[in-house]
């Protein structure tokens, strides 16, 4: 399982059908993850995900370094931290040969969206006091973000 996280001021997301965009789930300061489901990824992966993801310390602490995750914000007088889950078919992609993104890799649609959902369920039940919003599989999507610092980590559950 492949995420791309970035530490956001806020985030938006969209569905866009027939040409109309409507607004579906935001966040504040929190993440943003690109999430990319691969045809071998089990429950060890899933887990190893829904752990790293709200735990990750990204978030700066009072001596201005990277110290603090998602959850160590909970409480601290600012709105509540967001965790904005996307699913991201692409994220799963291979690139190293030619120049054409081989997405033969990913999971298929079925699969992946049941184990996005596990995911979303995970990461809530690991960071109590954390919004967990998603973005909808298989729709198209627009993602409006501020990056903080900017920050972007890839995370990759078998590297």
């Amino acid at each position: 399982m492949r995420a791309v996280v970035q530490r956001v001021n806020r985030a938006t997301l969209s569905v866009v059908e027939a040409d109309v965009e409507r607004p579906h789930a935001e966040i504040g300061a929190g993440l943003v993850v690109l999430v990319g489901i691969e045809q071998d990824d089990g429950e060890a992966d899933l887990a190893w995900m829904a752990r790293k993801l709200p735990h990750l310390r990204i978030f700066k602490d009072e001596d201005d370094k990277m110290n603090r995750s998602a959850v160590n914000l909970v409480g601290d007088g600012a709105d509540e931290p967001g965790v904005l889950l996307v699913p991201n078919f692409t994220v799963a992609g291979r690139a190293h040969k030619g120049r054409r993104p081989d997405f033969t890799t990913a999971k298929a649609p079925r699969e992946a969206s049941a184990m996005f959902d596990r995911l979303a369920m995970m990461v809530a039940a690991e960071a109590p006091g954390v919004q967990v919003v998603t973005g909808v599989f298989g729709a198209h999507m627009h993602v409006d973000l501020v990056n903080e610092g900017p920050v972007t980590i890839w995370l990759d559950s078998r590297a």
